[in-house]
């Protein structure tokens, strides 16, 4: 995950993200996904079940966001078995360019294939 990504992975990541629907607007995406919310969002958007979002709390202060990372990895990725380090989320809360794109290339590659995971393990037990 700590890795540059290339323009083509970066623009994907970028109209993936425009697909999904948030409870505000995207201005400055290091900024607003700084406080996890909005990637609680997204895994909400596509496993509703693992994720509830009045657990994560909107904040500019850096403790808060913490704690809402700190959640998600506990709570939400460890369903997902995917982790995002200290180290990562330190440079996610401080909002340093590039970080979060990186974890959400990784996230949406994650969840998808759980996604096609869980539509093959579907259609195993509908057509068998």
């Amino acid at each position: 995950m700590d890795r540059l990504l290339s323009e083509k992975e970066e623009r994907d990541t970028l109209t993936w993200i425009d697909k999904i629907p948030f409870s505000r607007p995207k201005k400055n995406v290091s900024r607003d996904f700084s406080d996890g919310v909005m990637v609680a969002e997204i895994v909400k958007h596509y496993f509703p079940r693992i994720v509830d979002i009045h657990n994560y709390i909107t904040s500019c202060k850096t403790q808060q966001k913490r704690n809402n990372w700190k959640l998600l990895n506990k709570k939400v990725f460890s369903k997902l078995d995917f982790y995002v380090s200290e180290d990562m989320v330190e440079k996610i809360v401080s909002s340093t360019p590039g970080v979060i794109l990186q974890v959400l290339f990784s996230l949406k590659e994650k969840l998808e294939k759980k996604l096609t995971f869980s539509g093959t393990i579907l259609n195993l037990l509908l057509h068998h």
